[in-house]
């Protein structure tokens, strides 16, 4: 609704800890009251303008709730904002009207930054190695290869494992097949078949995960066997340190 036809500006008032918009009316009109929830989305990725940056003549104001308060000249915004100790966002430039909502940006932006920061924290980057075989390959280099993909495992990554026929072998897709699960049997400590084996043109395809986590798998690699010092019996633990 269009503060306009209300006949006054805004005023900011709290009632119970909650943000309660009045517009000023004829004498002896009841004052009108909001409490539509709107703006409840996310800032843009974009910096937004704030306070005096934002240089229109009216915006779609939104509380610091999300109470719809309506349309009004951005000077009323701007002092509802002062008033209030919060800063006025414009939070959708496009709109028209552009919304923008009152609120502590700079609490704002520092929680938005802890949670990105978190984000990434927890964030595992998937990194997929690959290893292509002949189904006819020899025993060595089998082996060289089955060391390939206990290593990738090993270190927490999956391993596409990618069967190449040639010529007439194409007509023995079952070779193929006997090998990839001939490895699989062989690395199954370390992981397990994600994706089973399909042709793919010329060539067929399975993929195979770690059981374990990156991060585990990680400090096992580094040597530590993944357990701290604390994991230790307490007898290994007395004869370290009689060693030192």
């Amino acid at each position: 609704m269009d503060a306009a036809r209300l006949g006054g500006s805004p005023r900011l008032h709290t009632a119970g800890g909650v943000f309660v918009f009045r517009f000023r009316s004829e004498p002896g009109d009841p004052p009108q009251r909001f409490s539509t929830m709107l703006g409840r989305g996310p800032i843009s990725a974009e910096q937004p303008r704030i306070n005096d940056r934002i240089r229109v003549a009216e915006v779609r104001l939104v509380g610091p709730n999300g109470e719809q308060v309506g349309i009004v000249p951005v000077q009323d915004a701007l002092r509802l904002a002062e008033e209030a100790q919060l800063d006025l966002v414009e939070v959708a430039p496009t709109a028209r009207p552009p919304v923008a909502k009152l609120m502590d940006y700079g609490k704002y932006k520092y929680e938005s930054a802890v949670k990105a920061r978190e984000s990434r924290r927890n964030q595992s980057n998937t990194i997929i190695k690959e290893i292509k075989l002949r189904p006819k390959i020899d025993p060595h280099d089998y082996e060289t290869k089955k060391g390939h993909v206990e290593r990738f495992l090993k270190g927490g990554d999956k391993v596409k494992v990618t069967i190449m026929f040639r010529g007439r072998e194409q007509s023995r897709p079952e070779l193929g097949r006997r090998l990839l699960g001939r490895l699989a049997e062989d690395v199954s400590d370390l992981g397990a078949v994600e994706s089973q084996p399909k042709q793919d043109g010329r060539n067929m395809v399975m993929v195979l995960g770690p059981h374990k986590r990156r991060s585990e798998n990680k400090a096992e690699a580094r040597g530590g066997g993944g357990k701290s010092r604390r994991e230790q019996p307490k007898q290994e633990q007395e004869q370290a340190g009689q060693g030192t």
